[in-house]
């Protein structure tokens, strides 16, 4: 019997296998039918499921202890914070004043400082100290810092006004200043000195980037979209910028063209600044006796504003405030300095090859006959004294004794390539301030795009 069942059975298996050879396409159509057929009727049912929105809702109340109230008001009357706060000290500031603006109100602290010479001497002697205060829940005073920098000698002093048990106590110490570098970078929109201040740029590292590329390039000139960047180093003081140093690196491009500069010092010699090739960027004179100034008269024929008539301006005018500071542009020594008819105060410099220069309408003399200076020395300030219609600096040029156009005395070269023995160092600085200057040059990139 069993023999039976499978013959049968082979014989069903030979007769549909005939079947699919013999008719492939139309199997296959029919299996493709059904499946279609089965995925509608599932759609069909899923549409017909109970929409879940017309479901029952239950609520379900249950009892919630809650936490004591009397323990977290303890836990609040306990809780204590302390308040931090900074400000810059003015000329005109009292210690109630100086208490106002950090949200202080603490008599005895104020007495304190009213009768203590030392305390008044730090904070206001000299405006500018940045002071902190630590401050509690009450706006009482705990503890008072203030930090300068008294001399050049690489240290700050920092005074502690601090609350005791029996009142107040102030100590006196003296730390050395933290040496560090700092990168920034900006673009120019209207002139380099409002681009450096949003840039948060010190005034003196902008002055530097004046003086390092004066000579290639006219600052006072400069367009919209010029941009630069700068490695230079800082001084800190429990964390807090104290002053700033000496540029250590610059790139500025202006028309489409790249100028770069970098410190480097060799061994015995005086330090300077070379472009990347090892060439010296250094000039015997700077282009300007005065920072970030505007030219109001060249060295030009022109009607007097004085006397109204017409001859020879031998000179050049710098527009500036009265008490701007001016630099000797090159090294020399002081052949006069007093008062000379209509220049009103002058000082006249002696330079190398029969060279001299005269700064004259000076509102103050700093610098005393016989006396040598040095290139970007402050020897005196813009005034309006002699024969002057408003504040200016005029600024001569003289060749053995023979008026010259001051806008050439920039030309002079005043430095010399890296000596060979130093190239190997040199390479290596100016490899890492590429970097350095590349890395900054993307970040202002990057805020323009």
């Amino acid at each position: 019997m069993i023999k039976g069942i499978l013959a049968a059975e082979e014989l069903l298996a030979s007769r549909v296998a005939h079947t699919f050879r013999t008719y492939p396409k139309q199997i296959t159509a029919a299996i493709a039918a059904m499946l279609l057929c089965a995925g509608g009727g599932a759609f069909a049912v899923a549409a017909l499921g109970t929409d879940p929105g017309d479901q029952p809702v239950r609520q379900v109340l249950e009892a919630v202890a809650p936490l004591p109230v009397e323990a977290q008001t303890d836990a609040l009357d306990a809780f204590g914070f302390t308040l931090f706060r900074s400000d810059l000290t003015r000329s005109s500031d009292t210690a109630e004043a100086l208490f106002k603006r950090l949200g202080l109100a603490d008599t005895r602290a104020a007495a304190f400082i009213r009768a203590n010479a030392d305390a008044r001497a730090a904070l206001f002697s000299r405006p500018g100290r940045t002071v902190t205060a630590e401050a509690g829940q009450d706006n009482q005073l705990q503890k008072l810092s203030a930090r300068w920098i008294p001399d050049a000698d690489g240290n700050f002093k920092r005074i502690v006004i601090s609350r005791t048990p029996s009142g107040f106590a102030l100590k006196t110490e003296t730390d050395p200043l933290t040496p560090s570098t700092r990168l920034a970078s900006g673009m120019v929109r209207t002139s380099l000195l409002a681009a450096t201040g949003e840039a948060r740029i010190p005034d003196g590292v902008a002055s530097q980037l004046a003086d390092i590329f004066g000579t290639d390039i006219d600052i006072r000139q400069l367009r919209n979209g010029d941009r630069f960047a700068v490695v230079y180093e800082s001084f800190e003081a429990d964390g807090q910028l104290m002053r700033s140093g000496r540029v250590l690196s610059a790139e500025f491009e202006s028309a489409g063209k790249l100028y770069q500069a970098l410190w480097f010092q060799e061994p015995g010699k005086k330090g300077g600044y070379y472009r990347p090739n090892g060439d010296s960027l250094r000039k015997a004179f700077l282009s300007s006796p005065v920072e970030y100034s505007r030219i109001t008269s060249g060295f030009a024929a022109r009607v007097h504003p004085i006397f109204n008539d017409w001859r020879q301006h031998r000179g050049i005018d710098f527009s500036a405030p009265i008490g701007t500071g001016v630099r000797a542009v090159g090294d020399g020594v002081v052949e006069f300095a007093g008062v000379q008819s209509g220049y009103g105060n002058m000082v006249i410099l002696n330079h190398r090859n029969n060279q001299s220069t005269v700064y004259a309408h000076l509102s103050r003399i700093d610098v005393k006959v016989g006396q040598p200076v040095t290139q970007s020395q402050f020897i005196g300030a813009v005034g309006m004294t002699g024969w002057s219609t408003g504040p200016h600096l005029h600024f001569e040029y003289r060749v053995n004794g023979d008026y010259a156009d001051p806008s050439t005395i920039a030309d002079q070269g005043g430095g010399t390539p890296i000596a060979a023995s130093s190239r190997q160092a040199f390479e290596r600085i100016a490899k890492a301030t590429r970097t350095e200057l590349a890395a900054a040059f993307s970040v202002v990139q990057a805020s323009a795009d």
